[in-house]
């Protein structure tokens, strides 16, 4: 546990995630719809109806800024369109591009599913106050105080190593099973398509899996 701290606070400036993804340009390629569809160690926390006719999935890391800009910029209009209205599922998991956004993760997990999301959104709302900043773990701590986070319990969820091997399980098999290899990745209906997509690039593409 003291070592994957102590790496943590070494990430010390942006030069520690400097290797993030950046955006590609968008291509389909199948992927199994019901080996997409299998459960990483934590499970899913999805949002909308499970017989939506269409599913995105989103493979994301907390301290990639592409992915930063399409949950401030796509993601309210996504959800406010097509989630809240019962049309699409919409699923985050877990494909963290270093310790940091890994820690991100675990906290957003260790106080339930109800808080997943809040805790997600959160850490993107405020990404470039600690993913990008001198002493990055001392500011994530503070935001999560936000979150009603003391400081032993944010201090035991990032010594709880069942966690931490569960967040990185979803990377890994994302990796191996469904070859991500930058963030964001989306799977709409087992179709891929990497890079950031705004409102109008995501509805050329749910429009007719939804029939409109």
């Amino acid at each position: 546990m003291i070592t994957r701290r102590q790496t943590l606070q070494l990430l010390g400036t942006a030069a520690a995630v400097a290797f993030m993804a950046t955006s590609l340009p968008a291509f389909a390629q199948n992927v199994s719809v019901q080996d997409l569809a299998v459960q990483g160690p934590l499970g899913d926390v999805a949002l909308g109806p499970a017989d939506a006719k269409v599913t995105i999935i989103e493979y994301a890391s907390l301290t990639c800024s592409h992915c930063g800009h399409f949950h401030s910029e796509t993601w309210p209009e996504l959800k406010k369109r097509y989630i809240d209205t019962g049309k699409v599922r919409f699923i985050l998991r877990e494909f963290p591009l270093d310790p940091l956004a890994t820690a991100g993760f675990m906290l957003s997990r260790c106080d339930g599913n109800d808080k997943y999301y809040p805790i997600t959104d959160l850490l993107f709302e405020q990404q470039k106050n600690w993913a990008f900043v001198d002493k990055p773990l001392d500011a994530l701590r503070q935001i999560m105080k936000q979150a009603g986070f003391s400081q032993e319990k944010f201090d035991a969820c990032l010594r709880d190593q069942k966690l931490y091997d569960a967040v990185n399980a979803v990377k890994n098999r994302a990796i191996e099973q469904f070859k991500v290899d930058s963030t964001p990745t989306f799977f709409i209906n087992g179709q891929r398509h990497p890079g950031s997509m705004s409102i109008d690039e995501l509805e050329q593409i749910i429009k007719p899996l939804l029939g409109a």
